[in-house]
């Protein structure tokens, strides 16, 4: 039976979470029900996808993001390395969410006959967002989906979190502190003025999630706060989303962590001060400074910390 690849190669967890529900709305048009996914190693899509009944394989896109030293699959020559790459996958058609001449430069020479892509969309379509384009493109072949994002736990995450923190007082907020870009960050006084805040009108308990690189900063917020206040970073893919999952709200910045969480269906959230309020999530607030975020402009600091509070007040009823 031929096989069905998908191209997805935006880097990061957020980028994964937005396409869920088009990679399985392409997994069930496909003829034996599954997929295969090319994309990079940022995106996780290897904790995130692996366990799915309708993804077959996770292969690496090895391209360079940001400073990182060149991959095989960069350059010129990289193009017909990644060919060579895909033809070994046995494809009969492949999907790629991207508008780059590259990918359609590869899945030529790797054979593959059916080749759908961004590049098949009107002119005028081009320059729209690539959620945008996901949409459009899937519908344009006939494909229909729910557009929302979801995301659910494996159940052998969930029992790790209720045994670690089980007996933690409720109400549980997890605050996501972490972000790939410094202008997406709320200060640290902001989070640990709001961990104090909830501790003292909930009585509850906060658990701060993020990647190794914020271990700094987390330890800096609980310094400052009060209350049960514990640290959970660096944590499985898996994990994280469980934690997020059986809380009974999140709160964080512009990251990963907060389209992952948001796909779980808690009550979310969000803080935008340096980038576009997601919007495709029904459960996600979206907190901006007055007068709106400005992308790449660092207004964090101007989303108060009370504000944050009401917004989890609400969430929590």
């Amino acid at each position: 039976m031929s096989k069905t690849l998908v191209i997805q190669p935006l880097p990061g967890i957020g980028d994964m979470v937005w396409h869920l529900p088009y990679l399985r709305a392409i997994a069930d048009a496909a003829p034996d029900g599954k997929i295969s996914v090319l994309t990079k190693r940022r995106s996780h899509g290897d904790e995130m996808l692996g366990d799915l009944p309708w993804v077959s394989d996770v292969y690496w896109l090895e391209r360079a993001q940001g400073k990182e030293p060149s991959g095989r699959h960069d350059g010129l020559f990289g193009s017909v390395l990644l060919g060579r790459d895909l033809k070994q996958i046995g494809a009969s058609t492949a999907w790629i969410l991207h508008s780059s001449r590259r990918y359609l430069t590869a899945t030529r020479l790797a054979g593959i006959e059916h080749r759908i892509s961004y590049r098949d969309l009107p002119e005028e379509d081009q320059t729209r967002q690539p959620i945008e384009k996901a949409a459009l493109l899937l519908r344009s072949q006939g494909l229909s989906f729910d557009p929302t994002p979801r995301f659910i736990p494996p159940e052998s995450a969930l029992l790790e979190v209720r045994r670690y923190y089980g007996s933690m007082p409720r109400p549980w907020l997890v605050l996501g502190i972490g972000s790939s870009e410094p202008f997406k960050r709320w200060p640290e006084e902001n989070f640990a003025a709001l961990t104090r805040a909830f501790t003292d009108r909930t009585g509850g308990s906060v658990i701060v999630v993020g990647g190794p690189d914020d271990k700094d900063a987390g330890e800096r917020i609980v310094q400052n706060s009060r209350g049960a206040i514990v640290l959970a970073l660096g944590r499985p893919l898996a994990q994280a989303a469980a934690l997020a999952a059986a809380s009974d709200a999140f709160l964080g910045n512009d990251s990963g962590m907060l389209n992952l969480a948001a796909a779980t269906g808690v009550k979310a959230v969000g803080l935008f001060g340096g980038s576009p309020p997601l919007t495709q999530y029904p459960k996600l607030v979206a907190l901006e400074p007055e007068g709106g975020a400005e992308y790449r402009v660092d207004r964090m600091a101007e989303i108060p910390v009370e504000a944050a509070m009401m917004a989890l007040n609400e969430a929590l009823g």
